[in-house]
């Protein structure tokens, strides 16, 4: 009998040994991941001269694409539409009287997120840190060679054509007829009417990747950057403002799952104007911990740390 208790002692005394194995290894790769921000704080405080640069992450935020079309379409019509996206019917889904009046309407949020004017052509494009390849189209001319390229389909005001090449939108088509159709495609993902806060969050969301959020005591940045060097190469990332709001027009900050992720951090942020949108930001955990102290007077549910 003594030996079988004898055996059982040693079994138990190898399980503690593993699982004590187990968490030192967890635990250095836990430490061999553990990161600072401070090379993208050093690059980024010069753009937000006179506020305290609380927090910059390092990877990229993006649409939540597990809720974008989270009911699958649940109604027939939707189905037909989403593989139509007749413009006539979806005016008509996103309660969208007057489509002229409407593209100005989105432009607007556009304007105050930015925190530019939008300028003619390139010049807009740049502003915003676009890359010069935004001024190019998507719609080809011709293989024809001798034949004519089509003609804009309505003349734009400078305004218009600089938000246009800012967000590479088809010249040959309506620009309120590609409004509707990226504000139907995600209209689960965010509150539906591109003309909030969360629909110009979201059109830059749509146009840009590798755009991380820096967070400010006054402001919620939006940036253009790429990802760190490896080590020992030289950082030559040149860091631009794309969008910006006020944290005082930021109401809430939910976090979707209750503990904290290694590889998935989904949030939908809520503002002032009652428009929401969901994004995930695929990051570490030191990472999400320094984003929720930098909102942490944001209201809003947060997740336990794991």
């Amino acid at each position: 009998m003594s030996g079988a208790w004898g055996r059982l002692g040693r079994f138990g005394d190898a399980v503690r040994e593993g699982a004590r194995v187990a968490r030192d290894r967890a635990r250095a790769l836990r430490d061999e991941f553990r990161t600072s921000d401070e090379p993208e704080r050093a690059l980024v405080a010069p753009l937000v001269t006179g506020q305290e640069l609380r927090h910059v992450g390092l990877a990229p935020v993006r649409v939540d694409e597990t809720h974008r079309a989270g009911s699958q379409f649940a109604d027939h019509v939707g189905a037909e539409v989403a593989d139509a996206l007749d413009p006539r019917v979806l005016f008509g889904l996103l309660h969208i009287v007057n489509p002229v009046a409407w593209v100005e309407a989105v432009m607007t949020p556009v304007r105050l997120a930015a925190g530019v004017l939008l300028l003619p052509g390139r010049a807009a494009a740049l502003a915003a840190g676009a890359p010069e390849a935004v001024t190019r189209e998507v719609d080809a001319s011709p293989s024809d060679a001798t034949a004519q390229p089509p003609r804009p389909v309505l003349p734009l005001t400078d305004e218009q054509e600089a938000f246009r090449a800012l967000f590479r939108l088809s010249r040959h088509r309506p620009l309120a007829d590609q409004l509707a159709e990226i504000a139907y495609r995600r209209r689960y993902a965010f509150s539906g009417d591109l003309a909030t806060l969360a629909g110009s969050l979201l059109l830059f969301l749509e146009r840009y990747t590798g755009t991380p959020l820096a967070v400010t005591d006054t402001h919620l940045h939006l940036l253009r950057m790429g990802r760190r060097p490896d080590e020992g190469r030289p950082d030559r990332r040149q860091p631009r403002l794309l969008w910006s709001v006020a944290r005082q027009r930021i109401t809430r900050i939910d976090c979707d799952h209750g503990t904290m992720r290694v590889a998935q951090f989904p949030m939908t942020i809520h503002f002032d104007d009652g428009s929401w949108i969901r994004v995930v930001n695929p990051t570490l955990r030191d990472d999400q911990h320094r984003f929720l102290a930098a909102v942490r007077e944001i209201p809003g549910q947060r997740p336990a740390a794991d």
